[in-house]
């Protein structure tokens, strides 16, 4: 079953001609939002995106964007629920 939040909410950007296929966003993000094709990362299950910003920070070449909204929300729900301290911060790991 495929992780699908709110659907078209999601902020991420990516500027094509800025990406150079060196896959670091394929690693580092938890819900396969991106594909490499013809050796350039590509969006292609925008949906599954929880905003976590761990593309953005691990790409060298500035070719993606997000700001907090979804995803953020979705883990401070999730830290309240589960009686942890509710952070959209993924410096802790919490969302990636």
């Amino acid at each position: 079953m495929k992780n699908r939040y709110l659907k078209n909410v999601s902020t991420l950007k990516m500027e094509p001609e800025k990406c150079t296929g060196c896959g670091k966003c394929l690693e580092v993000c938890p819900h396969n939002v991106f594909v490499m094709t013809n050796g350039k990362s590509v969006i292609t299950e925008k949906d599954n995106c929880i905003e976590c910003g761990a593309c953005v920070k691990n790409c060298p070449f500035n070719a993606l964007e997000v700001k907090p909204g979804v995803g953020c929300a979705s883990a401070i729900i999730k830290g309240w629920l589960t009686g942890t301290e509710p952070s959209c911060d993924c410096s802790d790991g919490s969302c990636c």
